[in-house]
């Protein structure tokens, strides 16, 4: 249930920064938040419940963890808006959360 939380608030995140790079002012303060207090908590709460879930499974801890690990560096990728000077490295971030769905979906 958690990962589908974290598949949805990625799709809402993709609407949010498109409509921020369409002109609507807001959208990315909106964008920021639903990453930070929806997103990335649920992708930790992920690897948290499986540990406790699965214990000693291995595999599946492994992947609840790929997911938290890969969702807290995809968020060091996102750079400031304001100084841009890194904008290939930053395009990271927006690359990288096609992974994080997958493996949510995982």
């Amino acid at each position: 249930m958690l990962s589908l939380l974290v598949i949805a608030g990625l799709v809402v995140q993709l609407y949010l920064i498109a409509a921020w790079i369409f002109g609507s002012g807001g959208a990315l303060d909106a964008h920021k938040f639903v990453g930070g207090a929806v997103v990335h908590p649920a992708e930790i709460l992920v690897f948290l419940v499986a540990l406790g879930g699965w214990w000693r499974t291995w595999r599946n801890i492994g992947v609840s963890f790929a997911l938290a690990l890969l969702g807290t560096i995809q968020v060091f990728f996102a750079g400031d808006l304001k100084d841009p000077g890194n904008g290939y490295v930053h395009g990271l971030h927006g690359g990288l959360a096609l992974f994080v769905a997958a493996l949510a979906a995982y």
